[in-house]
């Protein structure tokens, strides 16, 4: 229960007073409603705030009595959804039923975030100039704008819905707004905030800490240096390192006018590149050779050598020579008709060599669908930074992006969405993301391009922009072999094995109604080609609720049809790998996470397939549970794949009595207070070898802090650059400082420590980017970068040291790195397109941080997060901008605005000083 605040309602216009009238059946075009979203109050009782929805009809009718129904997704549900049970429920009905409106689930199967407003008896048309505000408890809290409903559609009279676009309003100083709960004390970002954490001053950088990541060693004669003659240049390698000499050559034919001819024979010179292997090479001298490892010297007179203990060490060294090379002739090679025609590069010798094998990262394309070219652009970014395994998402609740032969129907219908409440031929729209601005997704009268659904504003992607609420991101899309074919190969090309992630029993909704679309396809002309495939028991009545909002999503493990279709999805992925040579064959990721706790839910107890089958029979939901996934490893293993999953599968899904063998887990769940913090290390001590992939820390689609206009989820908490980079995988305990609310985190005895065996199972780390929010390739370049490159350190490099002074400034050393050298050449950063596959791209959208500013004896001070970046100040609301050098005289009328500017000339947001 919770204390309920009295509401007032007067900004209703007195809707709970009026009475029916017979007003026109005639409503407004769509053009013509404006909506508005704001956040009122979090105060209103647990779990629960109150928003406030704003209809204002700028038509000639009036919208009427009855006759429309206003649809949309949103990721914070309407409680008046919840159960009679819930007294959050109850509340909520009385709530919006006092308004003369409905507010339910929009699709037949009321499972999602999918949601319909509808007039009631007694609600009085919204007049022509009109502005109608309705009240809303929604469930959870709204930290951040993207938390909002988006995707508004509107239907009068049943007919095909119209888009109508929204607007979003949060006062980031109003706490009522911005503190989820009594015990929220994270503040939300300001300029002064920002200025007391910027505490880095500007460094002087050896080589070695002008490189990302941080090489082992580096040794640099002081005053050589080599100078790269690009018309004379040529790379020598023998025949087991074509591939990377290819690399090489179109990656500095990219930037320098040289042609850069290969040829295998061995010569020495100021202009040679000589690529060699040695499988005993030893880059940190204990006396064993360094898989991946690579010696890279660049001498005055003899020129280039790369020597790798493998060809990925010699692609290492490759990316480190790249990354040598001055940003001046990166950015001549982006703004001039001419390619530069040298580079000069200190004299040095570096030995290197990775920490961990797995170094990691997974992009979910199952929320919003990315194109094969935005993947290739960050299969190379992960290249760069010496990252090797890409786990990429193709199945979940929201869609199926993999083209299966034999199973049309997983992308005829699974790789779509739209306006379909019975779900008959698509999914209905999840997140306000259907077909995007394109048609066939049955909504009408869609913005035509982004600044339409920015409402007129071009966006540049550096933080909230409203054409994420309006239909912006794709759930159309998948991946046809072939493209799939080209991504291994792209992949191969670089060094990164590619894993695939089929997460089922749960998170499979996209799939069973894929499979109930092709049941409906042959019930009556081929009854059993009809049930091969089916995923769920049609009479099963167990009932539970996902963290996503679903009541559908379980596949059901007494089916022998389940294991049909997953042994022919498993045998048509591995003739995709098998039709890539140079593909490997490694993991395949299960999923296995986030069913809902059992006891408030039940996964299939209700089912009468269970009883049937002599196999399941008088099992428990979590015997079910074990038995599937037995069932699910075994037939991964037969295709010749490993079986990664999440950790869940080993914390508290299946019974504990059970061994799955060798599988290999990914653990995600260490949110301070949640009670899981341990459980990755408890499980490496018992000797299994996990992946950590700790959202605190590593997940890349949290916000990087707490301010509205930040793009992201909260759950977690905030996680920016600094957090990534000192994550500590070998003692997470240490990066447990404040909750995602803020507050100190107590010591848990049961947390366990990682012994020294248990260290020896720690494969390495992984980066996490799920799809809510990643709307379009620049939002997706904002979330990744520069917070990956933090990761990228961690995974390459020892651990951080301990919390104190020797922290503080690795911490600062690399905001220099960032600002002075990594972000720059991000900037003017090219794709190594080598078989030309994708249109030339230049430059990466990297979250530019907002500037700290304080105003100290009447002058404003300005600094930033990333030392060497500029920054600039207004004084007339942003008409004119001066570059700051330096303290500046205010007057006391001065209303200051800061923004940093990155070396090509992007901005950021614009922030305020007080």
């Amino acid at each position: 229960m919770f204390a309920k605040k009295q509401i007032i309602t007067a900004s209703l216009s007195g809707l709970a007073l009026l009475t029916a009238s017979h007003y026109s059946v005639a409503h407004p075009h769509p053009d013509n409603l404006a909506l508005r979203w704001q956040v009122v109050d979090h105060g209103i009782g647990e779990n629960i705030f109150l928003g406030s929805l704003t209809i204002t009809n700028n038509g000639l009718e009036p919208l009427g009595e009855s006759g429309w129904a206003l649809y949309f997704s949103s990721v914070r549900p309407p409680a008046s959804v919840l159960p009679d049970s819930d007294p959050n429920g109850q509340y909520a009905r009385q709530h919006i039923a006092a308004q003369n409106i409905s507010l339910e689930n929009a699709d037949d199967a009321k499972s999602g975030d999918y949601f319909v407003l509808k007039p009631t008896a007694g609600f009085a048309p919204i007049q022509p100039g009109e502005s109608r505000t309705i009240e809303i408890v929604a469930q959870y809290w709204q930290m951040l704008k993207n938390d909002s409903p988006s995707g508004f559609h509107i239907s009068y009279n049943n007919q095909a819905p119209q888009a109508v676009l929204v607007d979003v309003m949060m006062d980031p100083s109003d706490p009522k707004q911005t503190k989820q709960a009594v015990n929220d004390n994270m503040p939300v970002q300001t300029s002064a905030i920002r200025f007391a954490e910027n505490s880095a001053t500007h460094m002087t950088l050896p080589l070695k800490n002008r490189l990302v990541p941080q090489p082992h060693s580096v040794v640099t004669p002081n005053d050589e240096f080599l100078t790269l003659m690009s018309q004379l240049t040529s790379i020598s390698a023998p025949a087991s390192l074509a591939k990377e000499a290819t690399f090489l050559q179109t990656a500095l034919r990219d930037i320098l006018s040289g042609t850069f001819a290969i040829n295998s024979t061995v010569q020495n010179g100021p202009n040679l590149i000589k690529l060699q292997l040695d499988p005993n090479l030893d880059t940190n001298q204990d006396n064993q050779p360094d898989s991946s490892g690579y010696k890279l010297e660049v001498d005055a007179f003899s020129g280039i050598t790369i020597t790798g203990s493998d060809a990925q060490g010699v692609f290492y060294g490759i990316q480190t020579l790249r990354q040598m090379i001055p940003t001046t002739v990166y950015k001549t090679a982006k703004n001039s008709a001419t390619l530069s025609d040298s580079a000069v590069l200190p004299a040095s010798t570096i030995l290197d060599a990775p920490r961990f094998e797995y170094r990691g990262m997974m992009l979910d394309v199952s929320r919003n669908f990315q194109s094969k070219e935005t993947v290739f652009k960050l299969l190379d970014l992960m290249a760069f930074y010496k990252l090797n395994k890409f786990e990429i998402n193709l199945a979940n609740d929201e869609g199926w992006r993999l083209e299966i032969p034999g199973i049309p129907e997983l992308t005829e219908f699974g790789a779509k969405r739209g306006y379909d409440l019975s779900e008959s031929t698509m999914l209905h729209t999840f997140m306000g993301a259907a077909n995007g601005f394109a048609p066939g997704d049955g909504i009408e009268n869609k913005p035509t391009d982004e600044t339409a659904a920015n409402l007129g504003t071009a966006p540049s992607y550096q933080g909230f922009e409203i054409a994420q609420q309006n239909f912006l991101g794709k759930g159309w899309g998948y991946y046809t072999v072939n493209d799939f074919k080209e991504i291994l190969q792209y992949a191969a090309d670089r060094h990164i094995d590619v894993i695939i992630e089929y997460d089922f029993p749960a998170h499979a909704r996209a799939a069973i109604k894929a499979m109930e679309y092709r049941y409906n396809k042959y019930k009556d002309s081929d009854p059993v080609e009809a049930n091969r495939f089916r995923l769920i028991d049609p009479l099963d009545q167990s009932q539970y609720y996902t963290p996503q909002f679903y009541t559908d999503n379980f596949i059901n493990p007494a089916l022998e049809s389940t294991f049909t279709f997953l042994n022919h999805v498993v045998k048509e992925t591995r003739a995709i790998y098998d039709a890539v040579p140079d593909a490997t064959l490694t993991r395949l990721h299960g999923g296995g996470d986030e069913l809902p706790h059992l006891g408030p839910n039940e996964w299939w107890a209700q089912s009468p397939a269970v009883d049937q089958n002599p196999a399941t029979a008088g099992k428990t939901d979590a015997e079910l549970f074990d038995y599937f996934f037995l069932r699910w490893k075994q037939i991964v293993n037969q295709h010749g794949f490993d079986m990664a999953t999440w950790g869940d599968v080993l914390s508290h899904n299946g019974t504990g009595n059970v061994s799955y063998g060798e599988i290999f887990p990914v653990f995600w769940n260490n949110v301070w207070g949640w009670g899981n913090e341990h459980q990755a290390y408890k499980f490496a001590n018992q000797g299994h070898k996990v992946v950590l992939a700790h959202a605190t820390n590593l997940y890349l689609d949290l916000a990087y802090n707490k301010h509205p206009d930040e793009i992201g989820y909260h759950w977690a908490g905030y996680t920016d650059t600094k957090k990534a980079f000192e994550y500590r995988p070998f003692n997470i305990y240490a990066n447990a400082e404040r909750d995602k609310l803020g507050n100190p985190v107590p010591w848990d005895p049961k947390w366990v420590l990682l012994s020294e065996a248990g260290k020896q199972n720690v494969q390495g780390i992984q980066a996490q980017l799920f799809g809510e929010n990643q709307k379009s390739p620049e939002i997706l370049d904002y979330m990744t970068f520069p917070k990956l490159l933090g990761a990228a350190e961690r995974a390459w490099v020892q651990d951080m040291p301990a919390q104190g002074a020797a922290t503080t400034e690795a911490w600062h050393t690399f905001t220099n790195t960032l600002g002075q050298y990594a972000l720059p050449l991000l900037d003017y950063y090219q794709v190594v397109d080598i078989n030309a596959q994708i249109p030339q791209q230049v430059g990466v959208n990297y979250r530019i941080p907002l500037p700290g500013g304080a105003i100290e004896g009447g002058k404003l001070i300005v600094n930033t997060r990333f030392v060497g970046m500029a920054t600039e100040y207004s004084i007339d609301q942003g008409v004119t901008w001066h570059r700051y050098e330096g303290p500046v005289t205010l007057t006391a009328s001065s209303k200051v605005q800061l923004r940093t500017v990155s070396d090509s000339g992007k901005v950021s947001r614009v922030a305020t000083v007080n």
